[in-house]
């Protein structure tokens, strides 16, 4: 198992306790069902959109475990040691530290440009973070921040508040994917129900971000499918496959589970606003 560093983002005050604070907090959502003490029932049944199917809406984020658990996985004692308050390592997903942990020995294969790829992160250490630019699908919706999800008639918008509020539009409405979309941080969605599992398709990716924090490349050839299904109140069921023939010797799949957090919201967050490692990379 590969060691995986933490990567800290440069914003440290404004995204502190963005996980489970935020502008309304504790202001009660009528659509969850409640407990008679008035608490979110998150075992009850998925509410149901306007046309029967699951209603994916409301605010999630990544199961997570505990520090000392995710050290143990990832043989990484270090991990998370300079993380800020709000900002720590059990607040994440651990496939934002490693996309590839939970997969059996060969089920992830880089290809020769894939580890050109690898080496070339690694050398050249593209900061992403702490140049503000986006982190996009899937480790923008891995880490401490929150992702909110509006379902609307044909068409579905999900908020990642890591990348300010950056929407990523999932299309309903029968449309194909594009044939030669413009190559774009979020990519290019389209949506189709089987049963009550949402099946969504992405591709365009920009290739300029990478899987996670071990940086697994994403080229502009990866299509991402994702299996979305709400089984109850409080969880969301995430299946994700990987397909970057450029980057990868086959197709990979993993499994993440989301937990409502109810009667919160997502905050607004602009990076640039309190960016300030910039003036001091050039000095490294």
């Amino acid at each position: 198992m590969p060691r995986v560093a933490f990567i800290l983002s440069p914003i440290l005050l404004v995204m502190c306790g963005v996980a489970v604070h935020a502008q309304w907090l504790n202001y009660p959502d009528p659509r969850i069902a409640r407990l008679p003490d008035g608490k979110p029932n998150l075992s009850a049944p998925a509410p149901r959109a306007w046309d029967g199917k699951p209603d994916l809406s409301g605010v999630w984020h990544p199961e997570t475990l505990s520090r000392e658990e995710m050290k143990r996985v990832l043989n990484d004692d270090t991990l998370g040691n300079l993380a800020p308050p709000g900002m720590e390592p059990e607040t994440t997903s651990l496939y934002a530290q490693n996309i590839a942990y939970n997969n059996k020995p060969g089920e992830v294969v880089l290809t020769p440009e894939g580890q050109a790829k690898v080496r070339d992160y690694q050398t050249n250490n593209p900061r992403l973070t702490e140049r503000c630019l986006p982190l996009g699908m899937p480790r923008a919706v891995m880490l401490s921040e929150v992702e909110k999800i509006i379902q609307a008639p044909g068409e579905i918008v999900i908020l990642h508040e890591l990348d300010g509020g950056m929407a990523r539009q999932v299309y309903t409405d029968g449309r194909p994917l594009p044939t030669d979309p413009v190559p774009s941080w979020q990519g290019y969605s389209i949506g189709r129900w089987e049963g009550d599992t949402l099946i969504v398709d992405t591709i365009g990716f920009n290739g300029k971000s990478a899987l996670d924090a071990g940086r697994h490349p994403r080229s502009e050839a990866m299509k991402i499918t994702e299996r979305i299904h709400r089984k109850d109140v409080g969880h969301l069921d995430v299946e994700m496959t990987f397909d970057d023939p450029q980057y990868y010797v086959k197709p990979f799949t993993v499994k993440i589970t989301y937990l409502l957090q109810p009667d919160t919201d997502i905050l607004e967050y602009v990076c640039n606003e309190n960016e300030k490692d910039r003036e001091h990379m050039g000095r490294q």
